[in-house]
This record gives structure tokens, C-alpha cells and sequence, in this order.
């Protein structure tokens, strides 16, 4: 009768470990079906944009073994929200949005930047015939921020005005217009729309070495002190697809290089660099100042 016991209850462990082994294939084979999904602020000429993040996608596939699929967004608040529900797992944000993702999303993490994102500036513009020499000249002009949701376009240039003691709803030429991205920002001033805005500097210093924008009608009268800006957040993504995928992704991003050139060269970038949650902490701070984030 013991032996009996013993054969029985070994069978019953036997049975156990198949079962949980079988279970652990399926749900190894459920998450290998999954589409990993990137997403980015549609800040600049969206065909240029769209091919080079279907290039990244397809870069991170081959690094990954996930199947990665990039998803336009038609504005900025929409790739929040889609990362927000989780429909996207990594999202090139501009510190203002990257920051409103982690509010929302608890286990959200900055990952990767560009050099330049350490020491990131704003550039305003304005006709040149103006002559504008410093911020408070704008003072009675028509002018025109990028997206309301953008660090570089709207979020800093608006706090740098303030401290200028420029009021952008009481000392302009009507209320400031909202561009949605910063190439239609400097051909608004450049085509006499609207006589000064404020940019993205990496997107202005491209379009002059590019000749993209006549630089007989618009110019650049004043930077901004330096801030973080852009960077790769990833959703809470190892839950959903396996543990180590962050890290995977994040080692993929942080290798490329002279080989991925095509793609890194609408981002202005020659590689990406490590960051942090932290590092964003002043851009929370200011969105808090101004309202934009409660």
C-alpha cells in the first residue's frame, strides 16, 4: 500500500510539471504573437518621419526577435493616449510629452537620448526685416508656438517669455497661433503669416544645412538657456512580452550606429546615449508651473 502511495503521488508530480511545462509554452507562444508597437511625435515632414521610423521598427525586430510595427500618430496628445493604453510600448517623445506618458503610465522609463537632448535649446525666429535684437522686441507681433504639447515649440519658449516678461495671451498681435509641428513654424514667419515663432533647434539647424527655408526672409534672434528635451520611453513591456525586453530594446537603441546612419539622420543624431526619469524632473517642474500638467 505505501509503495502504491508513492508510485501514485510521484505520478501526480510528474503530471503537475507537464502541465505547467505545457502552460509555459503556450504562454511563450501567446507572447511571441504579439506585435511590439513604436510610435513618435509627428514634429516634423511626416513621410520623412514615417520611413525612418519603419526602418527602426524593422532594425529592432532584427535585434529583438519581437515584431515591431510602427504607428503613426496623427498629433501629439494622440500617441499619449495610445501609449497610455498601452497600444504603444515605445515612443520617441519630446521631454513634455515623455513626462506626461510617466505621469500617466506608473513604471514608465525614459531610456535613450541624443547627445544634444543634455543641452537642448529652443530658437526663435521672425522676419528678417524686423531686426529683432532680443526676446521683449516681439512684444506687439504676431507669433506662432509649434504644438501645444511641445517641449521645444511651446512648453520652454513660453516659460523663457514669462521670464522675459512677455505675457504670450496679453503683449502679442492677437492670440499666439499653435503651428502643430516645427518645418510649418518657420515657413508661417518665413511666408509672412505670422512675423516671429519659436522652434525645435535641431529641426531650424537642419532645414538651413538642408536650404529647406530662405534665410533672406527668416532668421534666428534669440536661443534659449539649455533644458532636456527628446528621448525613447518605453510602456511597462516585460509583464506583456517576456522579462529582459526592456533591456533588450534599450541595448538595441544604445547600438546603433554608422550602420543605421539613414534612420539616425532625422533624428540630427549620429547615436543615442542613456537617460533617465530624473533627468526630466525640470520639465515636470515647469509643465506644473504653467498649468500644462496638474
Amino acid at each position: 500500500m505505501k509503495k502504491r502511495l508513492i508510485l501514485s503521488f510521484s505520478l501526480l508530480i510528474v503530471l503537475a510539471l507537464s502541465a505547467c511545462s505545457q502552460n509555459d509554452k503556450e504562454e511563450t507562444e501567446v507572447d511571441s504573437n504579439k506585435v511590439f508597437n513604436i510610435g513618435a511625435i509627428p514634429d516634423q515632414n511626416a513621410a520623412e518621419l514615417n520611413r525612418s521610423m519603419e526602418q527602426i521598427a524593422e532594425y529592432l525586430a532584427s535585434e529583438t526577435g519581437l515584431d515591431v510595427k510602427f504607428v503613426p500618430s496623427v498629433d501629439y496628445a494622440a500617441l499619449v493616449t495610445a501609449f497610455e493604453r498601452g497600444e504603444v510600448q515605445l515612443a520617441w517623445f519630446g521631454g513634455l510629452t515623455s513626462v506626461q506618458a510617466m505621469s500617466l503610465v506608473e513604471g514608465a522609463e525614459a531610456i535613450a537620448q541624443r547627445p544634444r537632448d543634455e543641452e537642448f535649446h529652443s530658437v526663435f525666429v521672425a522676419q528678417k526685416d524686423l531686426q529683432l535684437d532680443s526676446l521683449e522686441d516681439i512684444k506687439g507681433l504676431s507669433f506662432t508656438f509649434g504644438s501645444e504639447s511641445s517641449t521645444s515649440g511651446h512648453l520652454m519658449p513660453r516659460y523663457y517669455m514669462l521670464e522675459n516678461g512677455i505675457d504670450p495671451e496679453e503683449d502679442l498681435a492677437g492670440e499666439p497661433n499653435y503651428s502643430g509641428s516645427h518645418d510649418k513654424t518657420y515657413k508661417l514667419v518665413e511666408s509672412g503669416t505670422f512675423q516671429a515663432g519659436a522652434l525645435n533647434e535641431a529641426v531650424w539647424e537642419g532645414a538651413v544645412k538642408e536650404g529647406k527655408v530662405d534665410l533672406n526672409k527668416v532668421d534666428v534672434f534669440y536661443t534659449t538657456p539649455a533644458y532636456y528635451d527628446y528621448n525613447w520611453t518605453i510602456n511597462t513591456v516585460d509583464d506583456v512580452f517576456g522579462a529582459g525586453t526592456k533591456e533588450k530594446v534599450k541595448k538595441a537603441l544604445l547600438s546603433m550606429g554608422e550602420a543605421q546612419k539613414e534612420m539616425l539622420d532625422i533624428f540630427e543624431t549620429d547615436k543615442f546615449i542613456e537617460t533617465t526619469n530624473e533627468n526630466y524632473d525640470a520639465i515636470e517642474k515647469v509643465a506644473k508651473e504653467l498649468g500644462i500638467i496638474k
